[in-house]
């Protein structure tokens, strides 16, 4: 399975919380830009992670949610560290995990937008169809995607924070 993170351009949230990460980001892609072609290609072949945060109303709805629809397990968790509670979901292995996160003082409302989609690309029909069976059955409301481009092959599941993932019927193109 493979997955893609699409995030809007107007969610203020992607804005606000993102900034550093899009600072590096850029400096990342301005090194490689201005590089020399060994420089770029070393880049290229650098091993990523993708850690995607969010912030959440209910910690232990979002873990129970993902883990069981998703079919992930607790890779860290934290408690009142520097004010925020979190857990991490994922599996040992894998280019990707999920951070779920509370401010005990100052609680942020998830604020995604309709195009704020996590991607999961899951080729196998066995597997795509238990795992919109999970989604339903753990929490996750079937919605129309509001790019109708997701429905042709996919299913669009939003959380109750709603945020939204697509389970995508084909294979990662590249």
């Amino acid at each position: 399975m493979f997955v893609e993170l699409v995030l809007s351009a107007t969610s203020s949230h992607w804005r606000e919380h993102h900034r550093l990460s899009t600072i590096f980001v850029r400096r990342i892609l301005n090194v490689w830009m201005y590089s020399p072609l060994q420089q770029r290609t070393a880049l290229n072949s650098m091993q990523a992670h993708l850690r995607i945060a969010r912030p959440v109303s209910d910690l232990s709805r979002a873990e129970s949610m993902y883990c069981k629809a998703l079919d992930l397990m607790v890779l860290a968790r934290f408690e009142d560290h520097q004010g925020f509670d979190g857990v991490m979901l994922g599996r040992p292995g894998m280019d990707y995990h999920f951070e779920f996160t509370r401010c005990r003082e100052h609680p942020i409302a998830p604020t995604p937008t309709n195009e704020d989609l996590t991607v999961f690309y899951a080729p196998d029909q066995t597997e795509w169809r238990s795992t919109c069976e999970r989604l339903i059955q753990n929490g996750f409301a079937h919605v129309a995607s509001f790019n109708p481009y997701w429905d042709v092959s996919g299913r669009t599941y939003e959380d109750p924070d709603g945020y939204r993932i697509v389970l995508q019927r084909a294979g990662w193109p590249a």
